[in-house]
């Protein structure tokens, strides 16, 4: 990514294990497929209520706070693959530092079975901290 100087690894996500793609040097599929892993492994613990809330409550909404490609790409995923959906966990975004936005999705979630994910590529956006 030039803009960034950086590169973009989002290819490594669709290497399957044993190819091989360096940066800097360094195999950086392994840890890709380790990361993918732990991401599986989550997603089916929430799936089968066992990740739980912090009164010990199965997590049934999860929320997205992000802005741009952190907000987008995700909303955009979680659309277009809802036929394939877990029926027991909603998924809501949010986008917007006005308050009104999270005031009125307040109003449907219950604290204590949501998870909330801070989404942010360099974690320097303010509308995201």
């Amino acid at each position: 990514n030039s803009s960034e100087g950086r590169p973009a690894l989002h290819t490594a996500l669709r290497r399957p294990v044993g190819d091989k793609l360096k940066v800097n040097g360094v195999d950086v599929i392994p840890d890709v497929h380790r990361v993918l892993n732990q991401m599986t492994e989550l997603v089916g613990r929430i799936h089968d209520g066992l990740w739980r809330g912090y009164t010990e409550k199965p997590i049934t909404d999860v929320v997205n706070i992000g802005i741009g490609g952190s907000f987008l790409g995700p909303e955009l995923v979680s659309e277009a693959l809802v036929a394939y959906a877990h029926k027991g966990v909603r998924c809501h975004y949010l986008a917007n530092i006005d308050g009104s936005e999270f005031h009125e999705l307040s109003m449907k979630i219950r604290a204590e079975t949501t998870l909330f994910i801070v989404s942010s590529k360099s974690f320097n956006t303010l509308e995201t901290l």
